[in-house]
């Protein structure tokens, strides 16, 4: 009986247009309650958390960081702030477009959704992480060392926090590249061993996204080039686990 149920064909619950409006309403207002929540529980250490962000190039810059308009020394605190709490409400964020898509999937596609939904929360942290920890110290370090000795290097804290919120956004979203990977053979638009004949086209490829997505200098670019390839050749082990059968069936059609 069991395997007759199986057998049946799944049939989605259908909805009106008003229906999924106010859905849709009701997830966006519980992520952005999300979003407010983190953000007023943060607020009173927003000076700390500038400081926590900034520590990558104050601790390798001789002198201080300066602020040109006025405001700054107020507002970009808390401008830095709510990225931070945007950054740690992320996965409720991320389970409420979830819960609204996931009525509109079949079963095989919630199976296949979900881990990609939560590698791509992970993958997100560790590319910001990898970005704070191991590219901003190289980086300022190299920038503070090629400084000409007539140039004093003060850097306006509203120039820096936009500065690092883009390398974040960008190291964020090149540690997506196994996403992407797997969401390409799944959909059919490419199969596992044209990926795997691709890998000097990835390789470069990798390099180019590095000297778009950074700044103008050789040891940023390469430290997201690198990982970018590794992600890449992960994307397609990650493909073997959860798509096993479309790995296979390119592999046998290629032989």
């Amino acid at each position: 009986m069991a395997r007759a149920r199986n057998d049946e064909p799944e049939v989605l619950a259908e909805g009106t247009l008003i229906s999924h409006l106010v859905e849709l309403r009701s997830r966006i207002l519980k992520a952005v309650l999300a979003v407010a929540v983190a953000f007023v529980c943060l607020a009173p250490f927003a000076q700390e958390i500038f400081t926590i962000v900034a520590r990558p190039l104050t601790a390798v810059l001789p002198g201080t960081m300066i602020a040109i308009r006025p405001g700054s020394p107020f507002i970009t605190p808390f401008k830095t702030t709510f990225f931070v709490a945007l950054f740690l409400a992320m996965p409720a964020v991320l389970y409420q477009v979830w819960a609204f898509v996931a009525p509109g999937l079949y079963r095989r596609e919630k199976r296949l959704a979900l881990p990609l939904l939560a590698a791509s929360i992970v993958l997100f942290y560790l590319g910001v992480a990898f970005a704070y920890y191991a590219v901003f110290p190289l980086m300022f370090a190299f920038f503070v060392s090629t400084t000409p000795e007539s140039v004093t290097m003060m850097t306006d804290i509203g120039e820096y926090l936009g500065f690092v919120l883009t390398l974040f956004a960008a190291f964020g979203v090149s540690f997506e590249v196994p996403v992407a990977t797997v969401l390409l053979i799944a959909v059919g638009l490419v199969d596992g061993q044209m990926l795997r004949r691709s890998r000097p086209y990835a390789l470069v490829g990798a390099f180019v996204a590095g000297m778009l997505l950074t700044p103008q200098d050789v040891l940023s670019q390469v430290l997201m080039a690198v990982p970018m390839y590794l992600l890449f050749e992960g994307g397609l082990i990650m493909a073997r686990v959860l798509l096993p059968q479309k790995m296979t069936a390119s592999a046998a059609g290629s032989a």
